[in-house]
């Protein structure tokens, strides 16, 4: 097998992010063509929305025992191989129930291999450029929002909604032949998981630091959602935005955070992930405010606040995760990204629903109590602080060793099992 280098490995892992962000937010805009070509409501429109993330959790939940007895490459090229299929499936389905059982897959080999993703970038990369890694390795998102959906709605409004499935099937297809040839091994941490895993799984279950890591991943993920889902429509309703500008507010902040989340990244290795986490919360909550507690806009400043929103409130993400991964030490990174996932997937599925308890639509279209949905965002976002301190204090890892080359990642190098064990300076 060649040497890939460290560039090209999150590279090919940011491919990998593009097609899971991807499959799971184009479904959401092509509501109006899917339910009246398959002749589904509101209510079984929404069931194809939750099924992903719900089985991801739920998958994430009942793997996490077993998942770090295996070389993550093995498994990543498994769980992206399901996830090609399962979206090809999408593609071909013609019934509503066909399509949701499509959906449950995708998300149960997406959200599997998202979690190899992050273990492997844990595992690689060297904590000192581990921020940085994240940030590149989230560009896959912000292009999905700015390039995947407009151009995927472009041809399901031109063709059929199932010609973006197609695409995208076809895009993971190629994505995994190249990590298939080019990924190397990555089973370090084998040493200390296979001695007996059942064990390591009790430990880290048992570990208050990986529990308070797990519970600031779902906070954080509750304090950005809380918002999300009713946006588009409050940005329509009550602030004024024409909806066909809605593409821009996804694009501009789609292509802003493909430069800002990067360098987020090498902020957070330099000046420290939590300070740079701090800061962007503070800044993300003062745009939130403004954001849910706003009257008529001119569309100029609709478009700034919302590139100002995708660029901290996303951005806040890349130093989040990076403080994640050194929750925990190589042996169990597996498991406990495993359950950070079902805790991610879990909070995004409560978050979904709170806006439909909390808002109510007026007769004339204008949404009543969206307000209350920014203070909450705010609140989980201070909960986060608190919690993110600790993680930062308790931070667990192996002891450090000498970091392998920043440029070059061979076979041999993913087999060192303490690659990325340096520890962080507070």
């Amino acid at each position: 097998m060649k040497n890939l280098s460290e560039r090209s490995l999150l590279l090919l892992l940011a491919a990998v992010q593009f097609t899971h962000i991807m499959d799971f937010m184009i479904l959401m805009p092509l509501g109006p063509q899917l339910m009246r070509d398959l002749d589904v409501g509101p209510g079984r429109f929404s069931a194809f929305v939750a099924i992903y993330t719900l089985s991801s959790g739920v998958v994430g939940l009942l793997v996490a025992p077993f998942i770090d007895r295996f070389d993550r490459r093995k498994l990543l090229l498994f769980a992206y191989a399901g996830f090609t299929l399962a979206t090809l499936g999408c593609a071909f389905a013609q019934s509503a129930n066909a399509l949701l059982a499509a959906r449950a897959l995708s998300g149960v080999f997406g959200g599997l291999s998202m979690s190899m993703v992050m273990a492997i970038i844990g595992d690689v990369v060297p904590v000192q450029r581990r921020a940085a890694a994240i940030g590149m390795v989230m560009t896959g998102f912000s292009l999905a929002a700015a390039v995947g959906v407009p151009f995927g709605l472009q041809l399901a409004h031109r063709f059929q909604w199932e010609v973006p499935f197609f695409l995208l099937a076809i895009v993971a297809g190629l994505i995994w032949l190249v990590a298939f040839a080019g990924l190397p091994a990555v089973r370090g941490h084998l040493d200390d998981a296979q001695a007996n895993p059942r064990r390591a799984f009790a430990d880290l279950l048992r570990d208050a630091n990986a529990g308070r890591a797990l519970l600031f991943m779902a906070t954080m993920v509750f304090g950005h959602f809380a918002i999300i889902p009713l946006l588009p429509a409050y940005l329509v309703a009550n602030v004024g935005l024409p909806e066909p500008h809605l593409a821009l507010i996804y694009f501009t902040g789609g292509v802003l955070t493909v430069f800002t989340a990067p360098l987020i990244g090498k902020l957070a290795d330099s000046l420290g992930r939590f300070r740079v986490f701090s800061g962007l919360v503070v800044v993300a909550c003062v745009v939130t405010l403004v954001i849910s507690h706003s009257g008529p806009l001119p569309v100029w400043a609709v478009v700034f606040l919302g590139g100002l929103f995708f660029v901290f409130a996303s951005g806040r993400f890349v130093p989040g995760q990076a403080m994640i991964t050194l929750a925990v030490p190589a042996s169990r990174r597996g498991a406990f990204m495993s359950l950070s996932g079902c805790a991610r997937d879990i909070a995004m599925g409560l978050t979904s629903s709170l806006g439909g308890w909390i808002v109510t639509r007026e007769p004339s279209g204008e949404l009543v109590n969206f307000h209350w949905l920014g203070w909450i965002a705010v609140g989980a976002a201070a909960f986060c602080l608190w919690l993110g301190r600790g993680v930062i204090v308790n931070e667990v890892d192996s002891p450090p060793v000498k970091p392998a080359s920043p440029t070059t990642l061979s076979v041999e190098s993913s087999l060192n099992p303490q690659l990325s064990t340096q520890n962080e300076g507070t």
